[in-house]
């Protein structure tokens, strides 16, 4: 019993360790140190600095190069690459498939520790290696376009404060992205230095708004382009959004509680199998041990036990969905 766990546990800390790694990507400091060597390189007449300047691009060409092979295997790339900048991360497509790739080594490697048949091996090792980084960045997605929500109301209210005051839009919306914290404040400093290097406000706000793609954003840009048709009061028209956000913001949250039990019994439900599974492993492991040994001579390598697990998994799977649909409003 303390093999198989020594085993895990390995397997579990190198997949952390290889899914840190090559997703979080070069530190701020770096890049920046790169950027102005770089800078330096290409204006500098030292010898030894134009050689290494070109040293450093061949490097990097052929890191992409590499990395071609992996992001040619992407079905459509844009879809994947738009998902990835609404992280606000800055990863690239080359690490985001090169993540994949070492996860679904890991999980291979541990099925094949664990004697499985190939085809099981590959099925696994594949769906592990596609479906947690993409369910990882969508985490991340729905984090953060839950803190953008939740501060954009009160970017609106600055912008009412800003314009009552006499400022112009496009003032106000720096001062917007120096004073609200987090992916507010990113999100409008990105449409300040479009606006700077010659975007029209229209074309920086439906960017934004299509790497967002939430609702609220929407609403401001529509707003906007139609205060600028028909005139009016801008202030006063930002002001109403503002309210208008809060009390759909209000609403969320009194669906979310009246809910709230409903997803507690989903989840004891849909958890208590498994806790039972775990503990009884965990005190009586040969009595378990059947499920965890792979039959060479049934479909893909799987026992009678692995078939009837998988099957009760696939009946929860479908119990869970219908439940998730059950509590799911759209407001």
């Amino acid at each position: 019993m303390d093999n198989p766990l020594i085993l895990m546990t390995m397997l579990g800390m190198a997949l952390v360790v290889v899914f840190a790694v090559l997703l979080l990507g070069p530190s701020a400091d770096k890049a920046r140190a790169r950027r102005l060597a770089l800078i330096r390189g290409r204006h500098s007449d030292s010898a030894d600095a134009i050689l290494e300047a070109r040293m450093r691009k061949a490097i990097s060409n052929r890191t992409t190069e590499d990395m071609k092979l992996l992001v040619s295997l992407i079905p459509n790339p844009e879809n994947l690459a738009k998902r990835i900048r609404m992280t606000g991360k800055k990863w690239t497509l080359g690490q985001y498939m090169t993540a994949s790739a070492g996860i679904a080594l890991v999980v291979a490697a541990y099925l094949v520790l664990k004697g499985y048949a190939p085809l099981t091996i590959l099925f696994i090792g594949l769906a592990a290696g596609l479906g947690l980084p993409h369910w990882y960045v969508g985490k991340l997605i729905k984090k953060r376009v839950a803190l953008f929500t939740k501060y954009f109301p009160d970017a609106l209210e600055l912008l009412v404060r800003g314009l009552r005051s006499g400022l112009p839009i496009s003032e106000t919306m720096g001062i917007v992205a120096s004073e609200i914290p987090g992916p507010v404040g990113e999100e409008f400093k990105l449409i300040s230095e479009r606006m700077k290097i010659g975007r029209t406000m229209d074309q920086a706000l439906q960017e934004t708004a299509d790497r967002l793609g939430t609702p609220e954003f929407q609403f401001f840009v529509i707003t906007l382009a139609i205060q600028r048709e028909t005139g009016g009061n801008l202030a006063e028209t930002l002001a109403n959004l503002a309210t208008v956000l809060r009390q759909r913001a209000q609403m969320k949250l009194k669906i979310r509680a009246m809910s709230s039990e409903s997803k507690a019994s989903a989840y004891i439900i849909g958890a208590l199998p498994f806790l039972v599974f775990g503990l009884i492993s965990w005190i009586n492991y040969d009595y378990m041990a059947p499920f965890y040994t792979p039959d060479p001579t049934g479909p893909l390598g799987l026992s009678l036990m692995q078939m009837i697990g998988i099957g009760g998994m696939c009946w929860m799977g479908i119990g869970v969905f219908i439940m998730a649909q059950m509590i799911n409003f759209e407001i």
